[in-house]
């Protein structure tokens, strides 16, 4: 993935990144049981990048037009606070997401893949798309991920972001930490 410096620029001045999550954070495959339970397939390293997003204080939204427990259990194992479901108007929610946390648009990054994300891409400060989104919303965005949705986009753009801001070894180093010190507090109790 190709970074430019105009495009380095903005992510410096990212705070917040808002997920879409079927088709960003998934491959898009929504799976029903028999039974009618709704399955979906993270990946893993995209999980880490949002863990890793935590450690280094990048705020992390999920939002998605639909509703579905498996979402907010993913949010729960990876310490994300904000899930948004049920939003017909992304860029609306967005908007009350910023007025509400006093945060500017501008400070917002934005990763969608199909054209219900469109306004939402438009009105934050940098705009996100997967490697396999619509080319409508490639061309809108400002960088494009080498990874597909559900295959470690989302890991590449908090990558991006922490890079551009000169955090992401830190952030890194300060995950480890946190995980070695998990297993310390295992092997004692």
């Amino acid at each position: 993935m190709r970074v430019t410096d105009e495009v380095r620029r903005l992510l410096a001045g990212v705070q917040v990144l808002a997920l879409d999550v079927d088709g960003v954070l998934t491959q898009g495959d929504i799976i029903y049981s028999d039974s009618g339970e709704e399955a979906k397939a993270f990946d893993v390293k995209d999980g880490l990048g949002i863990r890793v997003a935590g450690a280094a204080g990048l705020r992390i939204v999920l939002i998605t037009g639909r509703v579905s427990s498996v979402v907010q259990r993913r949010a729960r194992d990876l310490r994300v606070d904000d899930v948004i479901q049920r939003v017909g108007d992304k860029a609306a929610a967005l908007r009350h997401f910023a007025r509400e946390n006093q945060i500017s648009l501008e400070s917002i990054a934005f990763m969608g893949d199909d054209v219900n994300d469109r306004e939402a891409m438009r009105i934050v400060g940098v705009s996100l798309a997967p490697a396999d989104a619509v080319p409508e919303i490639r061309q809108l965005a400002h960088l494009v991920t080498d990874a597909p949705g559900g295959r470690g986009a989302a890991r590449e753009a908090v990558e991006a972001i922490l890079r551009s801001q000169g955090r992401w070894e830190s952030a890194v180093s300060e995950y480890l930490k946190v995980l070695a010190e998990r297993d310390r507090a295992r092997r004692t109790e």
